[in-house]
């Protein structure tokens, strides 16, 4: 089994639906990766085409439980007097590029875009994501010895 690190960069959205009708919708995206979620910066007046330009990291074994190598963008709209809007999402599937990665120590997917779905699998924009393997070298592998963290004294 290799362990590495999967990093995203989150770089825009382009074409949105937007779901506010008085203002400009603040949004925001959920990144998740098997059970690891991270979230990303609201932005506020953001509209149909916010830019985030923001990095996330998630640990990652290859080839971990389940089979499920995806990583999801769920698109959201962040209102203050009710619950958030779902905006859509995206999923990049990520199986070929952790193979590489764990063979060759890295591998990347420059930043592409993807097409953004509403829960009715209608397009409704793009985002763009750029994502990075790097394995995580054996010497380094734990952490830990016997259980307990090392320790400087």
């Amino acid at each position: 089994m290799t362990i590495g690190f999967m990093e995203v960069l989150l770089v825009k959205a382009k074409g949105l639906h937007e779901t506010d009708l008085f203002a400009h919708m603040d949004p925001y995206v959920l990144l998740q990766y098997k059970g690891q979620e991270r979230k990303s910066r609201v932005i506020h007046e953001g509209g149909r085409n916010p830019v985030w330009n923001e990095k996330f990291v998630f640990r990652v074994e290859y080839p971990g439980s389940g089979n499920q190598y995806k990583l999801d963008l769920k698109i959201m709209d962040k209102d203050v007097f009710s619950a958030d809007d779902f905006v859509g999402q995206a999923t990049i599937y990520v199986k070929d590029l952790l193979a590489e990665g764990a063979e060759n120590g890295s591998a990347e997917l420059r930043p592409h875009k993807y097409s953004v779905v509403r829960a009715d699998q209608s397009y409704c924009g793009e985002i763009e994501v750029g994502v990075t393997f790097t394995r995580k070298e054996e010497e380094y592998m734990d952490d830990e010895i016997g259980g307990w963290k090392d320790s400087e004294y």
